[in-house]
């Protein structure tokens, strides 16, 4: 996936078991993967989305975040830090696939297969405007926030 490609579609649950369609959200998006629900750097970049929040959809800017689990995993998650954005399960990792997200990564000499944090902004017609790739989630959410208030 690079700039200027129409974003892969998909339909992912999230933790109510509803169906979101990437195709059928008509403004502009925000589509993080992240590694693992309840992780510490997951739940920092997490919660400063959901901070955020009202500042996205200002600028008519849907937050959605992706990673593996099940609607048990994103409800705790969303519970536990109150969370209030779109967070979606890949349970079986096929969307994180097809975005070339999932595969072989390193941590303290141990290898491991995960998905790889990395963010892309999207227009409304789903095609990609930027991508973040090899994300620090400390300040993350203001990064992109930042983006999408210059590209107005």
């Amino acid at each position: 996936m690079k700039v200027g490609d129409v974003a892969h579609d998909f339909v992912l649950k999230d933790r109510f078991d509803k169906d979101h369609k990437l195709s059928a959200i008509n403004h502009k998006k925000v589509v993080y993967f992240y590694p693992k629900d309840n992780t510490e750097g997951c739940t920092i970049e997490a919660k400063e989305f959901s901070n955020n929040l009202n500042n996205f959809r200002k600028l008519n800017t849907i937050v959605i975040g992706i990673s593996g689990g099940d609607k048990k995993t994103k409800e705790k998650f969303c519970v536990e830090h109150n969370l209030k954005h779109i967070l979606l399960s890949d349970s079986d990792f096929s969307v994180s696939k097809k975005y070339n997200l999932y595969g072989e990564k390193k941590f303290m000499g141990k290898k491991y297969m995960g998905i790889n944090r990395t963010t892309f902004i999207l227009d409304e017609n789903n095609k990609i405007i930027h991508i973040f790739e090899r994300v620090k989630p400390l300040g993350h959410a203001q990064e992109v926030l930042n983006y999408i208030e210059n590209i107005k």
